[in-house]
């Protein structure tokens, strides 16, 4: 009689119990043509379903892993999303590097076109004056190179000491009939600091260019920290934690029989966030510095930017020798008066006759043509750059999102069977926020919020130093770059990273790299054939045995 109750109890609720179970056991074939897929060795893969007490980070139901399987994925899937990581700040690195390269390429042209057209225009204007003093301008162009690539040299001071030098070469070619020594010139470059030979156009040149280069130095230093802090954080490798909740979100599922199930959506983001709470603390500091060079970016309209100043440069030179010349006998007069009368030398025909004879320029005369194709080209360069700094302002917050893309995560019409971490059904915990405080309650990833990462850390203080110095850029105040990162050189040279340079500016956002999470090569359903041992056939050896027991 036991028996028959056992037998109607295993005939009629049995089926309750299983998932579609038989006699049969389940076939891992899909599991292994994944697995090989992958490039592992098929050694040791169960042909059926073994029973899964050995696994660590997959629940521990009937399984086609085993525990080697199960690490082998693990670092795998762990692998796969730092690529995913690095291979988005690449993509972001190389926009950055390639919009550097075009704002350096031409800055370094308007400085070599303005320097290369001083000769002819001098010889125009001036005769053999720019031949007899070319040294002196050469200097003042390798002065304003390097000051824009980031040298520690003082704009100003190196402004000053041209017109200085200028003035003492045009004195004693104005005076030829004199010996004029060092130390009287010394004297008479003294007495210009209240005479002001060369009128008003020192002292406003050197406003606009110092504003000028301070906001070009600035600026392509700013997508040099910006693309070195990118590569950096784009290295960091994903803790521990967050490899086995990867592992759980991308290859259990395939342990579990379920490999075409995609992640539920807000399953992937919260992995994600967890994973990447770091990198999203970024967040603030990277913000303020897209602000910060936006508003530099606005220097380079107008009569103030680089462009316009540096086309300008031999015809500010050119009226401020004019002014000089036009006030000689006075300046001399007074230099005379102040300094004693030289020593007079013999008579000598005066270089100043040559310049006085020559017709004078007129403001309109430029060394060479800016207002159109020069303009054109830098407005369409603020434009690109404005746009794509826009385009990546939420990189880092955006990043868990781009990652969990619509490609890998179910879509809402599957929200009620997709993957949630233990079977096909809804995922119920909310999104977490984004950045290490918000993790705290994270379900998916243990994280210690007390423990930021170093690195970290570390490009955060560097994005704050760099915002600052584009704050003091844009009021026009002088920078120093010689400690902005550890590795960047003022001439940008940490834009090249890995064949980064050889390979060109190329147009991509962070939402346009396409994720490979978890692609299985098959998407075929495991068919649920499973060889459990179910509960009707424990209770009917249990009757059974019972039964001889009494006899």
């Amino acid at each position: 009689m036991d028996i028959l109750w056992a037998f109607l109890f295993c005939v009629f609720i049995g089926p309750v119990f299983g998932d579609n179970v038989s006699s049969k056991a389940r076939s891992c074939s899909d599991v292994r043509q994944f697995y090989n897929g992958k490039g592992f060795s098929l050694s040791g893969v169960p042909q059926a379903e073994i029973s899964g007490e050995h696994l660590r980070i997959c629940s521990q139901g009937y399984t086609c892993c085993t525990s080697v399987m199960e690490d082998e994925l693990a670092g795998l899937g762990q692998r796969e999303v730092e690529g995913l990581v690095k291979e988005a700040g690449r993509s972001l690195q190389i926009s950055l590097s390639g919009q550097y390269k075009s704002f350096e390429g031409h800055f370094v042209d308007l400085m070599n076109r303005s320097e290369s057209s001083l000769p002819e225009f001098f010889r125009v204007a001036y005769g053999s004056l720019y031949t007899r003093n070319v040294r002196v301008f050469h200097d003042l162009y390798g002065d304003l190179r390097r000051y824009y690539r980031g040298s520690a040299v003082n704009l100003e001071e190196a402004l000053n000491d041209f017109w200085a030098r200028l003035l003492e070469r045009l004195f004693k070619d104005s005076n030829p009939q004199y010996t004029i020594g060092d130390e009287y010139l010394e004297c008479a470059v003294k007495q210009a600091e209240t005479l002001r030979p060369f009128g008003d156009t020192p002292r406003d040149l050197k406003l606009k260019v110092t504003h000028a280069f301070v906001a070009a130095r600035s600026f392509v230093q700013g997508l040099v920290v910006s693309g070195e802090v990118v590569r950096k954080v784009s290295l960091v490798p994903l803790s521990p934690e967050c490899m086995r909740a990867i592992m759980k979100l991308t290859y259990c599922p395939h342990c579990r029989g379920m490999g075409s199930a995609k992640p539920c959506a807000n399953y992937c983001r919260n992995v994600m966030k967890g994973c990447l709470a770091n990198q999203a603390d970024l967040d603030t500091e990277w913000r303020n510095l897209v602000d910060a060079m936006l508003q530099v970016a606005e220097r380079f309209k107008g009569p103030a930017s680089i462009d316009m100043v540096m086309a300008s440069f031999p015809t500010r030179i050119s009226e401020a020798i004019m002014t000089m010349q036009e006030n000689l006998e006075a300046f001399t007069s007074k230099v005379f008066q102040a300094c004693g009368n030289p020593r007079m030398a013999g008579t000598h025909s005066s270089a100043t006759e040559e310049i006085q004879k020559r017709e004078k320029i007129t403001e309109d005369r430029t060394a060479f043509t800016t207002s159109s194709t020069t303009g054109a080209r830098l407005e369409k360069l603020v434009f690109n750059v404005t746009a794509k700094l826009k385009d990546v302002q939420q990189y880092w917050v955006q990043l868990p999102g781009t990652l969990c893309s619509d490609k890998v995560v179910a879509g809402p019409a599957n929200e009620d069977k997709c993957w949630n971490g233990m079977t096909r059904a809804s995922y119920l915990p909310e999104v977490m926020g984004d950045g290490l405080a918000s993790q705290i309650n994270n379900p998916e990833v243990e994280i210690d919020i007390t423990k930021p990462d170093m690195i970290i850390r570390q490009q955060i203080m560097q994005l704050k130093i760099m915002t600052n110095r584009l704050k003091n850029a844009f009021n026009g105040n002088d920078v120093d770059f010689q400690d902005t990162s550890d590795d960047v050189s003022g001439s940008g040279s940490g834009m090249c990273a890995d064949e980064l340079c050889p390979r060109g500016p190329h147009d991509i956002t962070p939402d346009t790299v396409q994720p490979i999470l978890i692609a299985s090569p098959s998407e075929k359903k495991v068919k649920a054939t499973g060889s459990r041992l179910r509960p009707c056939s424990a209770l009917l050896l249990l009757s059974l045995a019972m039964l001889l027991l009494r006899r």
